[in-house]
């Protein structure tokens, strides 16, 4: 049963271009099952989350932490009475747009491509879903419900102007209500994300050897779950100690958003999806208290993670790989593959050169870059 807030597929705004309803498949399944066959699905295997793809197997790339992203937002939209296809379907696609290298590679190309409108891995995500795709007879992208690109566009609250190129491209055809907020389905992809991040970021940093149990022992959140583990399980082997706590974690994140989604809509009595997008502010999120829990674990993972040394040393070596392929291709788009093309012969000028180049950059896995950077140059960055 869903809630009266919920989304319905037979509510649902429809697409771009009509298709006749799937005999055996909701819109909004029918979403997920078109993303998760995408080129740019399968990409995200070879996509950096925190640490460079090949540097382990058993860290997280941006294909497994979008996996435990759905999860987690099935999970809480089954809880909230929700449409668990449509907010699995936003989270399956919401990082679907992010460059080789991580946030690191992002920051490369949002700076090369500051001349000609920016970048921005969310836009960059709807511009795969409407146009890079291109497997289809009748349309370029997957064709999604509305309901789906909106939530790609605003899963983080509404987005205000000046737009990013491909989110404004996108939202000139299809009119995605920038202003707004996006459906609670969409919020709890957006929440799933941080839930997703925040743990498996502590899981991953351990395993590389980057901080101890020891230091998380100084940190809110993570020192009550360790102080149970050793109370419930004294003398529990490390590893086992390690996934007992950090499970903990994970539970009291998703057992947050759940509580204070709950007392929130029970306050407001939000009678449809339309007054969820008419609140004005996010309606699922962290309490007060958790959240600024939940900043103190973040700045500590910022400091001892995401620019410990090591990682640092790594993120100057891939930011050249970017920063020589990028100008390259804009120098001799010939070098591009041949399906590339025939989209540079009707170029009509420079930025959108960039836009194309960009979209080929982008698109590119950690693998394939550092290896086309090796073929063009001659020599590993």
């Amino acid at each position: 049963m869903l809630a009266p807030y919920a989304c319905r597929p037979e509510d649902s705004r429809g697409r771009l271009y009509p298709e006749s309803y799937s005999t055996f498949r909701s819109p909004f399944q029918r979403d997920r099952d078109r993303i998760i066959h995408s080129s740019a699905f399968r990409r995200l295997k070879h996509k950096t989350q925190v640490f460079v793809e090949h540097e382990g197997d058993y860290y997280r790339t941006r294909l497994t932490h979008t996996i435990e992203v759905a999860q987690v937002a099935r999970t809480i939209a089954g809880v909230l009475g929700l449409n668990t296809d449509l907010a699995e379907a936003i989270a399956l696609a919401h990082d679907l747009g992010h460059t080789p290298f991580g946030h690191t590679g992002e920051d490369a190309m949002a700076e090369l491509m500051a001349p000609y409108g920016g970048f921005d891995h969310n836009a960059q995500a709807l511009r795969i879903v409407t146009r890079l795709e291109r497997h289809y007879a009748d349309f370029d992208g997957l064709n999604l419900t509305w309901e789906t690109l909106e939530g790609i566009a605003k899963h983080n609250g509404p987005v205000a102007p000046p737009y990013p190129y491909a989110l404004a491209e996108v939202n000139d055809g299809f009119d995605l209500e920038l202003d707004t907020h996006a459906s609670a389905e969409a919020q709890v992809a957006a929440v799933a994300d941080d839930v997703a991040y925040n743990h498996h970021d502590l899981h991953d940093g351990l395993r590389s050897g980057l901080f101890t149990e020891d230091d998380l022992m100084e940190l809110p959140i993570t020192a009550p779950a360790f102080e149970e583990v050793d109370r419930l399980y004294p003398g529990l082997d490390p590893m086992r100690r390690r996934h007992e706590a950090l499970r903990r974690v994970f539970g009291t994140m998703v057992e947050d958003v759940i509580a204070i989604a709950q007392q929130r809509l029970e306050a407001a009595q939000p009678q449809s999806v339309t007054d969820i997008r008419q609140m004005g502010v996010t309606i699922i999120r962290f309490s007060k208290p958790l959240y600024q829990d939940i900043k103190a674990v973040k700045a500590f993972l910022f400091k001892r993670m995401y620019r410990a040394p090591s990682v640092v040393k790594e993120r100057a070596r891939v930011t050249r790989v970017v920063n020589d392929l990028f100008p390259l291709f804009m120098r001799r788009p010939e070098l591009l593959p041949a399906e590339w093309r025939q989209d540079v012969e009707t170029a009509g000028d420079e930025t959108a050169l960039a836009r194309i180049v960009a979209d080929y950059v982008a698109g590119m896995t950690d693998r394939f870059a550092l290896q086309e950077h090796a073929r063009l140059f001659g020599h590993a960055a």
